[in-house]
């Protein structure tokens, strides 16, 4: 399952460089020259692209436009859903929005996506930063337009932030905390103030965000109840909507930024469609049948056994994998310390042990997966072994807010003998839960109280049913009152937003040098008690919270390697998340009629702004 990016998801229409902007020196953020226009930039290190490139790389310029792609979304964000919808905003906590309303809103930067760590000017042409490196001042490019033709102004974008910050979900409000001001200078300046609290990498988290309409929404509330598309600047228009079953996404031909440099090869379907379907063996039949025409498949069993469909024999239809990104990726369970129960690590360690990974990916998985130890995992953020000096000077000093095992060989998860009840694994969880206070009585473990420990797993989908059902079986046979419990994806929604759920699943996978401000909603005490952030087990440890703002504080990816290594310590040997599983590629499946650049880019894949229609290659398929 993908949950979503926590990275703002790509806002690939990329602006221009201008004329008078400055290449960064190859330094860090906190290093960037002062007062000067910047066209870009950078975490660390200097930028890949000068101020008169003329198009990414990892782009095809001449890419035709054209045709259209129906897709099931792999991942999505914010408030957004691919079982159902029934907002067009996006951008507030309630409500259900279909995946890529994104695609209508540019943004003040966007990044290259075969770098790590680069952010190029969108809607901005140029940026300068304050001598004290708190206030940022935006030069609007002039063209820039919404989709009824009237400009984007300083207005737009002060208007924006601070209603993100006011209203906005808590991927967007959270990072926005230190915000002190959003000052419109004249229509085309704008400045962002910060209080000086913030992290060096807080404003190239806050350049990635939608700029919103402020005329628009003086006409419409900021909230929930639009089922009509707030007015965009970006590539995209919405286009024909049936609620909670189709989306369409139309080309703007007159889009204010087609010819800009960086546009140039993306954003080429004049439509992508999105069709939801509740059941995802409902939408694998609708890619067989050709109404959707890619897939990136997350059912093993479906990968292994599925593809054997006409059209895949016929070579209508391409079966092959990706390589994945060179991002950090989250996938696990998480499980709920707001409820007492599970606010002991021992608890939630036992839990972990029932679970047997090597007999579910064998029997289950057919052998596609690899075990997951790590909230980065696939990333050089990985502990492994013995902490490093510059580890230890982080950790020393938080040695009695953190288990012992944080300073020893990093923790891994336990490896079963793959029978699917290693009696020695639950022999281990068995002790974890009496050390902690649960005793067997008859076929359940109870407290001091007499109460017993129940423990439901909170699921959307049959698939998961199926691959929890075991370690359910191995939960009870230590003396948890385990269950399963499914509900629709609307319900499943409301209940991971009000954090409503004994333990839940969770995919995320986050920008290849994550700021403190994403760093923050997913593990910082202040997202613990916030309805919507990604802090799903509700870890609140000072401990953490330092380590997240040492992160912060990195000057260099070699610093903040250091940091996140440290943090991924202290995560994994807290159990805030039980680690399960990953893949090391993209698997996927496309009807033969789309033309792309290889290799693919190192950071991102999105398909329905790289790729393109190939009128000979549909054509040869009957598809033309």
């Amino acid at each position: 399952m993908r949950a979503g990016d926590i990275d703002r998801r790509e806002f690939l229409a990329l602006g221009a460089a201008a004329a008078t902007a400055t290449l960064l020196p190859a330094a860090s953020f906190a290093a960037s020259p002062t007062e000067t226009p910047l066209h870009g930039l950078s975490a660390f290190g200097e930028l890949k692209y000068p101020p008169d490139f003329t198009h990414f790389g990892y782009l095809n310029p001449d890419a035709p436009k054209g045709g259209t792609i129906n897709f099931s979304p792999p991942n999505w964000l914010y408030n957004q859903n691919v079982t159902t919808f029934n907002t067009l905003n996006s951008f507030v906590l309630t409500g259900d929005a279909p995946p890529r309303l994104e695609l209508c809103h540019d943004a003040l930067m966007a990044p290259a996506l075969d770098e790590p760590d680069a952010n190029y000017g969108l809607l901005a042409e140029s940026v300068t930063i304050s001598a004290d490196r708190n206030s940022f001042t935006f030069r609007l490019r002039p063209q820039a337009r919404w989709h009824d033709g009237t400009p984007v102004t300083a207005e737009d974008v002060a208007f924006s932030y601070l209603t993100l910050k006011d209203k906005g979900h808590p991927q967007l409000s959270l990072p926005l905390l230190e915000l002190a001001a959003a000052e419109a200078i004249d229509q085309g300046t704008v400045r962002l103030v910060f209080s000086g609290k913030q992290s060096a990498s807080t404003i190239l988290t806050a350049i990635t965000y939608p700029i919103l309409s402020k005329a628009w929404f003086a006409e419409h509330p900021f909230d929930s109840s639009q089922l009509v598309a707030p007015l965009g600047s970006g590539p995209y228009r919405v286009g024909r909507v049936s609620a909670g079953q189709t989306i369409v996404y139309e080309r703007v031909e007159d889009y204010w930024g087609r010819d800009l440099p960086v546009n140039r090869g993306q954003n080429n379907f004049d439509a992508i469609r999105i069709d939801v379907y509740r059941e995802r063996q409902a939408g694998f039949e609708a890619f067989k049948k050709g109404d959707v025409t890619y897939r990136q498949e997350f059912t093993s069993r479906v990968w292994a056994t599925g593809y054997d469909f006409p059209a895949l024999k016929d070579g209508k239809v391409i079966k092959r994998e990706f390589s994945e990104e060179r991002r950090p990726k989250l996938q696990g369970w998480a499980i709920n310390q707001r409820r007492p129960q599970f606010s002991d690590e021992r608890v939630r360690r036992a839990v972990a042990l029932c679970f047997d990974f090597e007999w579910t990916n064998r029997s289950l998985f057919y052998g596609l997966y690899e075990r997951s130890q790590s909230c980065f995992q696939q990333s050089e953020f990985v502990a492994e072994g013995m902490p490093s000096p510059d580890e230890l000077a982080l950790l020393e000093p938080l040695r009695a807010d953190i288990p012992g095992t944080a300073l020893g060989e990093a923790p891994m998860q336990p490896v079963s003998n793959a029978s699917g009840r290693d009696r020695k694994l639950l022999g281990e969880a068995s002790r974890l839960l009496a050390d902690a206070g649960w005793k067997r009585q008859g076929s359940l473990v109870r407290n001091a109280a007499g109460d017993s420990l129940a423990l439901e797993i909170l699921v959307n989908d049959d698939v998961f049913v199926r691959i929890d059902s075991p370690f359910v079986e191995n939960l009870r046979a230590v003396g948890i009152d385990a269950s399963i419990r499914q509900v629709d994806p609307a319900q499943y929604a409301v209940r991971q937003t009000e954090f409503d759920f004994d333990m839940i699943s969770m995919a995320l996978q986050l920008s290849a040098t994550p700021t403190q401000s994403t760093l923050e909603t997913i593990f910082h005490s202040r997202a613990a008690a916030t309805p919507g952030s990604r802090n799903l087990p509700g870890t609140a440890s000072p401990a953490v919270d330092r380590l997240v703002e040492a992160a912060g504080r990195a000057t260099s990816r070699e610093e903040l390697v250091v940091a996140l290594r440290a943090l991924d310590r202290v995560l994994r040997a807290r159990m805030d998340w039980i680690p399960n599983w990953y893949s090391a590629n993209h698997r996927a499946a496309y009807w033969d009629m789309f033309g792309f650049v290889e290799p693919k880019p190192d950071y991102g894949f999105p398909i329905e702004t790289m790729w393109w229609f190939d009128k000979d290659k549909a054509a040869a398929i009957g598809r033309g």
